[in-house]
């Protein structure tokens, strides 16, 4: 029996994967075919999800777990993919399998005769697939797989209509809150490594007694790993401070606002919590946090969502304020009831935010014929004066989005404006002599002394750094800006092997995936050069509409220099943390921010080349509030 379980939960895993690739086979102009492989596909998941469901509930619900592929193992370190089985992946699945289900139904009659109809659907598939790796993964290296490919459809959907401004800017502005959440995941799995000297899975996770004993050898390491997940859980739902990117989401297709962030996607950072609070369940101040982010986020999202005047906001904001509360009820231990809750509240919103369209046009008609003015109200009493100032905060949002950019955003953009003499011919000088300098240092490192050799990682890191956020800032030459990021990827890499047990495999394959998409992407900038004679790219330029396949290569390049999951660097990224030290803090912190800033400069680069309003008059060019 137990082989049957492991086969079904196999082939729920890989279902979307395959409905994806045949989905991506059939020509746009099919739309019956597109729906009915998405629909096929979707729907088969949920009967087979309930038939298996039925085996593992009439088999006492064991908890079992299979370890499919091992794609790296040294002495030291061991990458391998795992699958896991548990009440929660249970409750996720089948709250999943049946609102894709529905969604995808629901689609392929609201997206008729769509320009962008099979990449709609194409999208919607490949979240399901990460959305199904979240779910079913064993460890963290599988959960992030998943992780990055919902952060990426998440930037798609958002951006759908990729002639308009305001799609664009704002998929955006949530990508660059979703990168703050994979940093985060990033550094739990670094310190993890370390901390239990393995790749650590959720089962082994779920044992209290190896958790207490290690939180009792090493406990700040153990609250610094918690800190991290909890910051990437609060992304992720949006939780404060990151609050603010849900309502810029909603300017995707109505079906996607209900499948990404009305039901699924905004409920990962509770699977998540889900997911390790055996580990953090025994740190106080983890429980304290965990508990006042969730109050205060139910609090404001509250108060905000009252005074919306979009019905999406309304319900994103209500929704965020719904995960706040299931947070509490994590932190208390209430794993059961934050189950039940999560279930009702993504039913729930996705039912609304199907609806919400209808709502508007009712509500539009109640507002001419039964339109009642307001009484005068005394407004120098003090509570009036505090009830407005709380209406006036909540109108502002309580300049939630001021304080990421302030705090987080306007420091990088700050010191990429100091880069500004490295534009143009002394970009390219900067990037050849520190290249030399780097290559000279590498080859004569056994004769560097011991002490200055300590602090070359961190300083090579350090100029990766310098090089990405000046990618990020660049305003004039993007051939400029895309060699800097092929830069980074060098630096770190030269970096890394300073240290003695790094092998030239494990370099091979980090560059291997960067070298071959930069080399890809480079070509495709000189080709749109040759074909539109200039890159403007001070603003968007809309080039996908003339040059769609060129796009969609240079997207795929993009994915690749950032170490999406589709290349060997995903892997080698994970290579490179193993080899810095818990004592080597800066070495990690710099690496993670430049983690984070790479991945903003190409998806930058891709969406100001290729998306928004096209730059040539004859095209229909709608209003940046359209």
């Amino acid at each position: 029996m137990t082989l049957l379980l492991t086969s079904l939960l196999k082939f729920l895993i890989f279902l979307p994967l395959a409905g994806f690739v045949v989905s991506l086979l059939i020509p746009g102009k099919m739309e019956n075919a597109i729906s009915r492989v998405a629909i096929f596909t979707v729907g088969s998941h949920l009967v087979i999800s309930l038939v298996f469901l039925v085996f593992w509930f009439f088999n006492s619900y064991p908890t079992f777990e299979t370890r499919e592929l091992i794609l790296y193992d040294t002495e030291r370190y061991k990458f391998f993919i795992s699958f896991y089985l548990d009440k929660i992946t249970a409750v996720y699945l089948i709250v999943g399998s049946f609102l894709t289900f529905l969604v995808t139904i629901y689609c392929s009659y609201y997206m008729h005769r769509e320009s962008g109809y099979k990449r709609f659907f194409n999208t919607v598939l490949f979240f399901y697939v990460g959305y199904n790796i979240v779910i079913f993964s064993g460890n963290f290296e599988t959960l992030f797989i998943g992780w990055e490919i919902l952060g990426i459809t998440s930037f798609l959907l958002i951006g759908f209509y990729r002639d308009r401004f305001l799609p664009v800017k704002n998929a955006l502005k949530v990508f660059t809150v979703f990168r703050v959440a994979d940093m985060a995941l990033i550094l739990a799995i670094w310190m993890s490594h370390h901390l239990w000297h393995e790749n650590i899975t959720f089962s082994k996770l779920g044992d209290s007694r190896a958790v207490i004993e290690h939180l009792q050898d090493y406990p700040v390491l153990g609250i610094l790993i918690s800190l991290m997940i909890v910051t990437a859980a609060a992304a992720k739902s949006a939780q404060l401070p990151f609050s603010s990117w849900m309502p810029r989401a909603m300017e995707g297709p109505t079906p996607s606002s209900a499948i990404f962030y009305g039901s699924l996607s905004v409920h990962l950072g509770v699977f998540l919590l889900l997911r390790t609070f055996p580990f953090w369940e025994h740190q106080t101040l983890i429980v304290i946090l965990v508990f006042l982010i969730g109050l205060s986020t139910s609090i404001i999202a509250t108060a905000i969502s009252r005074v919306q005047s979009s019905v999406k906001a309304q319900i994103a904001y209500s929704s965020v304020a719904q995960i706040g509360i299931i947070f509490i009820e994590v932190a208390l231990g209430f794993y059961d009831l934050a189950l039940i809750h999560f279930a009702g509240n993504a039913f729930l919103r996705t039912y609304q935010l199907l609806v919400s369209p209808s709502i508007v046009s009712y509500l539009i008609r109640e507002q001419f014929y039964n339109f009642v003015p307001r009484r005068y109200i005394e407004r120098h009493a003090t509570l009036k004066k505090i009830e407005y100032s709380i209406y006036l905060l909540s109108l502002k949002e309580f300049h939630l989005d001021s304080c990421i950019y302030v705090f987080l955003w306007n420091p990088i953009k700050w010191f990429g404006r100091k880069l500004n003499f490295l534009s143009g011919k002394v970009g390219f000088i900067f990037i050849i002599v520190t290249f030399f300098i780097g290559v000279i240092l590498l080859y004569n490192k056994q004769s560097i002394p011991q002490g200055i050799r300590e602090y070359l990682p961190t300083i090579f890191a350090f100029i990766g750094l310098v090089m990405v956020i000046k990618s990020f800032t660049e305003r004039k030459d993007i051939k400029l800006s895309w060699l800097l990021v092929i830069m980074y990827h060098i630096w770190i890499a030269s970096a890394v092997s300073f240290y003695e047990n790094v092998t030239m495999l494990e370099i091979i394959i980090y560059l291997s995936g960067v070298l071959v998409s930069g080399i890809v992407g480079y070509v495709c900038l000189h080709k749109l050069r040759i074909l539109e004679h200039t890159i403007d790219w001070n603003d968007f330029q809309g080039h996908v509409y003339e040059h769609p396949k060129l796009a969609f290569v240079f997207l795929l390049s993009c994915l690749g220099t950032m170490a999406f999951p589709i290349t060997p660097s995903f892997l080698g990224v994970d290579l490179m943390f193993t080899h810095i030290e818990t004592n080597q803090v800066g070495f990690a912190l710099i690496l993670a921010l430049s983690f984070i800033v790479v991945g903003l400069s190409v998806v930058r680069m891709y969406s100001r080349v290729f998306l928004g309003p096209h730059i040539k008059t004859y095209h229909d060019i709608p209003g940046r509030n359209s």
